[in-house]
């Protein structure tokens, strides 16, 4: 029997897709990345997945994971080989309310699951711009982060217990449930963003928390960098920790979606440098309740503290949302990141983390280097300040690999000689293989080739992804 024909046994001929009905899985959301799968396999349960596991294992056949195919860095790329597809796993297992926990399969699409615990007064909150697609096989899969990440951290902070289905089809059960468990070795921390090298993700047991009572949402201009974070930490003080966003958007990306959206407003009369979202979730009642003259005492709060510092001359101007459509705006703005970034080309994509007051620092030695590099070249950047992740974008005046690499080298150095790291929240891939063999630890790399090699002997999930070429 050969292998499709024993995998349409596991799967059902309709479950088992070939040739044409690949199309929708054979090329990356951005168009960076294409290929052509010798078959996707779209199992229902991780029973199956675990029989079409042991059957590529034993043909030493290669098989690629993918959930909902958002990624940015060609980790999903499958030529000539299985894919497998967790997009039928999409079960809502258990949601528990009092211990404030998901139990749910890899295939949920993350805004399902914002959807299925807003009745409990819960929310899960990793949030970005791909909720509608994304799955949270690939979340995990890449550690994703998001715009939330100063407050509640990434996909790994979220993440309680995991099942997954290793090479051989085995089935790994740390479905733990636990806050607390020193049973040994924390096996699910290594395949949360190992990006499906090491196993599939099948099921997870995720965080959930209390959903805001109220949001206080702003847009501020400050003179620089610095008074930006000097705000980040007063607000932290102050709130106890309750900011959950602070974006960085400078004037060239502010100038870029003016130009890109017809229906798109300035956030100031004026135009400035350093333009900051900052919103914070006050889950307190006596944070939350409406008093009687309309106001909202967590807005108020803000106001106040922006108010303060624009006197004392730390921000220049400030406006804050009076309503749930003026906060959809303000956030609009700040997600249309992805859709102008994909209107400019030839470019050089980033996706580095830096300490939070080196940010500033690495902005003006790229001001410096790059134009050595590609003297016509600009440059737009957004950031999640709050967790110094920095999305840093160049648009080279010309289409030319070695220019790309070089720049993106000069990049990594830039922001490794900072204490930063080359990658920050979209995973490694196959973009980002060079910068892994020029920035991460050598020792590093040989513990990660070893476990890759116990774990995968025959070397067939997802490979030539994160790890460089020998």
């Amino acid at each position: 029997m050969d292998i499709i024909t024993e995998l349409q046994s596991i799967l059902g001929a309709k479950n088992l897709l070939q040739g044409g009905d690949c199309a929708a899985y054979s090329s990356d959301w951005m168009g960076k990345f294409s290929w052509q799968p010798l078959a996707v396999m779209r199992p229902a349960d991780t029973a199956q997945v675990s029989a079409v596991m042991r059957v590529a294992h034993a043909a030493g056949m290669p098989v690629v994971p993918v959930a909902g195919n958002t990624g940015l860095t060609g980790g999903t790329n499958a030529d000539g080989v299985l894919m497998l597809s967790l997009e039928r796993m999409n079960k809502m297992r258990e949601i528990r309310k009092d211990a404030r926990i998901a139990i749910v399969e890899a295939g949920v699409v993350l805004s399902a699951l914002h959807d299925a615990v807003t009745p409990e007064g819960l929310t899960f909150p990793l949030t970005f711009g791909a909720r509608g697609s994304a799955r949270l096989g690939g979340l995990l899969s890449t550690n994703a982060g998001g715009s939330n990440v100063v407050r509640y951290g990434n996909t790994r902070a979220l993440c309680l217990g995991l099942e997954v289905v290793l090479a051989d089809g085995q089935v790994l059960d740390l479905m733990s449930e636990l806050h607390k468990d020193n049973s040994g070795y924390d096996l699910k921390d290594m395949f949360i963003g190992a990006e499906g090298t090491l196993g599939v993700i099948t099921a997870a047991v995720m965080k959930l928390v209390p959903t805001p009572r109220a949001y206080a949402t702003a847009m501020v201009a400050a003179p620089d960098l610095a008074q930006a974070l000097d705000l980040l930490n007063q607000l932290q003080e102050a709130t106890g920790g309750a900011v959950e966003a602070f974006e960085y958007m400078p004037a060239s990306y502010i100038n870029a979606h003016l130009a890109n959206f017809s229906d798109a407003r300035a956030p100031f009369a004026d135009r400035y440098d350093v333009n900051i979202l900052v919103e914070i979730g006050a889950t307190a009642k006596r944070d939350a309740e409406i008093s009687p003259d309309g106001s909202t005492p967590i807005v108020t709060y803000l106001e106040e503290v922006l108010a303060g510092m624009m006197e004392e001359g730390h921000i220049l101007d400030a406006v804050i949302a009076k309503s749930d459509t003026q906060r959809t705006a303000m956030w609009a703005r700040r997600e249309a990141a992805a859709e102008i970034m994909t209107r400019v080309s030839p470019r050089v994509d980033t996706d580095i983390a830096l300490p939070l007051d080196s940010v500033a620092t690495f902005l003006e030695r790229m001001e410096d280097v790059l134009p050595a590099l590609d003297s016509g070249a600009t440059h737009i950047e957004v950031a999640h300040l709050g967790d110094g992740n920095i999305h840093y974008s160049v648009i080279c005046t010309r289409d030319d690999a070695i220019l790309k690499d070089l720049i993106m080298e000069k990049v990594e150095e830039v922001a490794v000689g900072l204490g930063g790291s080359f990658s920050a929240e979209h995973g490694i891939g196959i973009s980002k293989k060079n910068s892994m063999a020029r920035r991460k630890n050598p020792v590093a790399i040989a513990v990660m080739r070893q476990v890759k090699a116990a774990l995968d002997p025959k070397g067939i999930l997802n490979p030539g992804k994160v790890l460089p070429d020998a």
